[in-house]
């Protein structure tokens, strides 16, 4: 059976895809990028916290403290590089 004469002009051309796959592949670099910055500035925030914290601990309990850095200190010093 033919085809109608209209029926080839109702058709969409096809989306490029190639296009799109680029445009996609752009934002997901863009969202690691983004990502990767945001992962950096929380460990960096959570860094810090965790200095502080040690400092913290060091001046209210100075025994607890001392006897833990002696015993990294050893743990160190008996580790094999």
């Amino acid at each position: 059976m033919p085809a109608p004469a209209d029926a080839g002009s109702r058709t969409e051309p096809e989306p490029d895809t190639e296009t799109e796959t680029t445009e996609a592949e752009t934002d997901t670099e863009a969202e690691a990028a983004e990502t990767e910055a945001e992962r950096r500035r929380r460990r960096a925030q959570f860094l810090r916290e965790l200095h502080e914290a040690k400092a913290l601990r060091e001046r209210v309990k100075p025994r607890k403290a001392r006897t833990a850095r002696l015993r990294q200190q050893m743990r160190m010093r008996t580790f094999r590089w």
